[in-house]
């Protein structure tokens, strides 16, 4: 059995980093052009060989987004910028449109290309297509189910497969809407969606305006192309069985501490399973870490074929938030047990969190002290981005996090 790749989103260089410390063995990520996520930070050209360079020092992947459907003005500097992207020594571009494919092409020929999902890959003729082309990989729909997996797998057995296991869904086919464009004049296919499936929509009768019908009873709304977010972290085994090479969670436009929270719990999950695959049991403590980031209700979408599942979330498109985000380690002094901290919401003394890293279960403790940057104690730490230092009970490293429960205020 070939170990699968876990792929993480990075939106900028503290996701990336964070990504990879918390067990990603590769990321993607936006350039400052021809990407689908403008919402996101991106990188620049020296952030991205900075972000190469520690990925690669750790033996992890960079994958460039190139995914846009382009028009004709949007080819415009592609050839420097890949020039650059291929001296910088990136692992891989991902691409959804046949012109920008032959353009990279004939640019770097050697630069290992990745069908996007964005390219509508559903069968196993247009995968044989793209590999003979010279594609690496192929990124699956995510209208495909197991099984169309398992006999695309068959037919085409030499070319890389990845497929989405977490994150936002689309209402529209493979992410290929006009609602954002038409609504608000963002076009998400290229890179700059608005969102209207998450908008909240009533009736208006045309000869009664300003008059709004609700479309099903309910009363915080309508919220009919509104999508649960896709979890599969229950399914791992079925996934690997199918032939996924890659699994990718979605989220560059989320926080760093969901990168952490989702790629740690994914980590360890697979990491058991791929420990003794024939005993494996899915441990429900990895679903629960990931309901401690900021979630909608969970959907397996269209991976089984055989369920009367909802996909659709019709009384809200909110985020389920239990848990707040409270901290950062950026050093820690194991002689005094003196952890630096990052601020990152209000928290005070008496507050109970919990703190956890990579590949290690968390711990609990309450804040006795917090210290200003002079070591004056002080009650709280009200303000964002500000460093205080505290002690606790065990060793952590950078990167730790803390986080409560938003009942612990």
């Amino acid at each position: 059995m070939t170990k699968p790749e876990l792929l993480a989103p990075a939106g900028d260089l503290e996701k990336l980093k964070t990504a990879i410390i918390y067990g990603a063995d590769a990321v993607y990520l936006g350039g400052e052009a021809f990407g689908l996520r403008k919402a996101s930070k991106n990188f620049s050209l020296d952030e991205i060989n900075e972000g190469v360079i520690f990925a690669h020092k750790r033996g992890k992947k960079v994958h460039i987004t190139l995914n846009i459907v382009p028009h004709n003005e949007d080819m415009i500097g592609l050839e420097e910028y890949v020039k650059n992207l291929h001296e910088i020594g990136v692992d891989a571009v991902l691409i959804s449109d046949p012109g920008m494919y032959m353009r990279v092409k004939n640019i770097a020929s050697n630069l290992p290309i990745h069908i996007s999902t964005q390219a509508s890959v559903t069968n196993s003729d247009t995968i044989n297509f793209w590999k003979q082309l010279g594609a690496k990989r192929i990124v699956l729909a995510r209208e495909l189910s197991l099984n169309e997996i398992k006999n695309i797998r068959r037919d085409c057995p030499d070319i890389e497969l990845e497929s989405f296991v977490h994150g936002a869904m689309c209402m529209a086919y493979s992410g290929r809407c006009l609602l954002s464009n038409y609504m608000t004049g963002r076009d998400s296919n290229r890179g700059d969606c608005a969102h209207p499936c998450r908008y909240k929509y009533h009736l208006v009768e045309e000869k009664r305006p300003g008059e709004y019908f609700e479309v099903i009873e309910a009363d915080e709304g309508s919220f009919i192309m509104n999508s649960k977010d896709l979890c599969m972290i229950e399914h791992l085994p079925r996934l690997i069985e199918a032939g996924i090479d890659s699994l990718k969670i979605e989220g560059r436009v989320k926080s760093q501490y969901y990168v952490a929270t989702v790629v740690r719990a994914y980590r360890m999950a697979l990491d058991d399973y791929l420990e003794d695959p024939k005993n494996y049991k899915f441990d429900e403590k990895y679903l629960n870490e990931i309901k401690k980031a900021s979630y909608r209700d969970f959907t397996t979408g269209f991976y089984f074929e055989d369920t009367d599942e909802q996909t659709l979330s019709y009384t809200h498109s909110s985020y389920i938030r239990d848990y707040d985000f409270i901290g950062i380690v950026k050093s820690f002094d194991k002689d005094k047990k003196l952890a630096k901290v990052e601020q990152r919401n209000k928290f005070s003394v008496g507050d109970h969190v919990e703190v956890f890293g990579p590949k290690k279960d968390y711990f609990t403790q309450t804040i006795d002290k917090i210290y200003d940057e002079n070591m004056e104690e002080i009650e709280s730490a009200p303000h964002p981005q500000q460093t205080v230092y505290l002690q606790l009970k065990e060793d952590v490293d950078e990167y730790f996090m803390l986080r409560r429960r938003k009942e612990e205020k």
